[in-house]
């Protein structure tokens, strides 16, 4: 069965346009309450529920309570809180789902939902299918009796705060460094900053100012300019960059390095090893560095690529119980701390590299160099057949035997527009361009 309103990581639209409105969140509320009685170990369902700080958080969290609660389901609200906290939250408090009221990276105006597991896992196709289905039912509301509670758990912030912090090696400390933090002005605002705090760093917080409309605006992971600059202002030895709801980080050294996904992921195995830990492999994606690929093989670490998306990346490391993973954009795994993404624990993972070895993160990824990378995204006319274009084949052919161990090429359709991304990675900038842009021309004609 086809899926009408859940995509690749829950559902996600603009507000006040089908689906993201009030009156869809009190239905997808009921119908998601029904699948749990469905599927109830005993008692009354219970969720939890937390968002990011989107003005419009507040009325689909209401239409949501409203929802559950006519379903016969108890609610638990955070209020503010990451993502990746809420699928801690609801494995600890022994929930039956989370649900988290959040666009990620995207503008003020989007607004989404995505649910997590009793374990704080993201939940299956099957699952959501079933949820679909039971929108296009007929609501069931319960009677007076059987009416669902809710009530906040205001000891939600502080709760995460400490499970951050015990992924920190207990025998370290941030003492004696300075560390900028950028939160988005998302939902990390007031946890990104204490937990640094609370573990010895001397902290400046930008983007940590949340109005319900500058989410992700010039602040955050997918805005690195300003924690670049905020570093070299005060001097930092390190920043760290979060986006709206927290499970993205980007990190910054105190010569404004920025340091992407890839990198930091090398730098987290590396660690593993050094402290004894074997590490049969890492799982990345399509776009990975291909010089992050050959680092890892050097250390004996077997690489596999996920199609781009870290909910791809986290079945594959399921698939082979492996522990490590993530993308270029920052997504990043380590699920023997934590079931999902977490920016927060994924900044300490690498900031516990820092201070266990003692060398600066440079010196740790002196011998990755990464091959520049030329992304050309080509427009295609609706229903055009690129995979069946002879000459882009032939010059596809021909441009991968010309770059041999030196490259690589990556052509991919656009999942949201109509594009052909064309991709070229080589050891010499300039030959991965002139590669990219032959293959665009091929598409072209």
């Amino acid at each position: 069965m086809s899926r009408t309103y859940f995509g690749t990581d829950g559902i996600r639209g603009t507000v006040g346009q089908s689906p993201i409105t009030p009156d869809f969140m009190l239905r997808l509320g009921h119908a998601v309450g029904r699948v749990l009685h469905k599927e109830a170990r005993g008692g009354k369902p219970s969720v939890l529920i937390g968002k990011d700080t989107r003005i419009s958080g507040y009325m689909i969290e209401s239409a949501l309570e409203a929802g559950f609660a006519s379903a016969g389901v108890d609610v638990l609200l955070t209020g503010p809180l990451p993502t990746p906290g809420v699928a801690y939250l609801t494995r600890a408090l022994r929930q039956d789902l989370g649900v988290v009221i959040s666009a990620s990276h995207n503008a003020y105006p989007d607004n989404g939902i995505k649910f997590f597991s009793a374990k704080g896992e993201k939940l299956p196709d099957a699952w959501e299918i079933a949820v679909e289905q039971a929108l296009e039912e007929p609501a069931n509301w319960v009677d007076s009796a059987s009416l669902g509670r809710a009530k906040r758990i205001p000891e939600a912030r502080g709760r995460y705060i400490e499970f951050c912090k015990n992924s920190f090696g207990p025998d370290l400390t941030l003492k004696g460094l300075k560390i900028v933090v950028d939160a988005a002005n998302g939902a990390a605002y007031n946890v990104a900053p204490e937990v640094l705090h609370e573990l010895g760093a001397e902290v400046i917080s930008i983007g940590c100012k949340p109005d319900g409309f500058n989410i992700n605006a010039g602040f955050g992971a997918t805005s690195p300019a300003a924690l670049v600059a905020a570093v070299k202002e005060h001097g930092a030895h390190y920043g760290i960059a979060l986006d709206g709801d927290a499970d993205r980080l980007q990190f910054v050294d105190g010569a404004g390095r920025l340091y992407n996904g890839d990198e930091l992921l090398y730098v987290m195995v590396a660690d593993r090893q050094a402290q004894g830990q074997r590490v049969p492999g890492a799982v990345g994606t399509l776009m990975t560095n291909m010089a992050v690929e050959l680092a890892l093989k050097a250390r004996d670490v077997e690489f596999v690529r996920a199609k781009v998306g870290d909910r791809y990346v986290l079945e594959e490391l399921a698939a082979r119980g492996w522990q490590l993973g993530g993308e270029g954009s920052g997504h990043l795994l380590a699920l023997d701390k934590h079931t999902t993404g977490d920016g927060i624990v994924s900044a300490l993972l690498v900031l516990q590299a820092i201070q266990r070895t003692g060398r600066p993160l440079a010196e740790q990824l002196a011998g990755v160099e990464l091959f520049p990378q030329t992304l050309i995204n080509v427009r295609m006319q609706p229903g055009q057949d690129w995979k069946g274009n002879a000459r882009l084949a032939q010059e596809q052919a021909e441009v991968t035997a010309e770059l041999g161990r030196r490259g690589r090429v990556l052509i991919r359709a656009s999942g949201t527009e109509p594009l052909l991304r064309v991709m070229v990675e080589a050891s010499d900038e300039q030959l991965a361009r002139q590669c990219a842009q032959r293959l665009a021309e091929a598409v072209k004609n």
